[in-house]
């Protein structure tokens, strides 16, 4: 079985993205979704290395980037987590993660029990 993830990107005259469209076969909508900044890492298990691909749109804020960044990197954390088994490792991504938020004055949900 086969599955598709589609990524539309139209850019302007200096090639800088002026919309990001994405849809895929379970995304369970209709029609693509639109958003102004992605973040696609690939490895590449010959040359053990990654490819990367960001894109983001001239609308993207430095408010939303500062966001966009601090919720790819709890998402590392936890996909980290997952493929090693090392809440050890994971625990100070997540540390990481915070003292980012505060740094950046990114307004955070209180943890449970603070």
């Amino acid at each position: 079985m086969k599955k598709q993830i589609r990524i539309n990107v139209d850019l302007d005259h200096e090639n800088v993205p002026k919309s990001i469209e994405w849809d895929a076969e379970d995304a369970g909508e209709t029609e693509p979704a639109a958003c102004k900044a992605m973040i696609m890492s690939l490895w590449d298990h010959r040359r053990k290395n990654t490819m990367r691909l960001d894109l983001w749109t001239r609308d993207m804020t430095v408010d939303e980037m500062k966001i966009f960044f601090h919720e790819t990197l709890i998402t590392m954390a936890d996909t980290l987590e997952k493929s090693i088994a090392d809440d050890r490792i994971a625990g100070d991504m997540r540390d990481f993660c915070a003292y980012f938020a505060e740094k950046m004055e990114i307004a955070t949900p209180d943890e449970p029990g603070t």
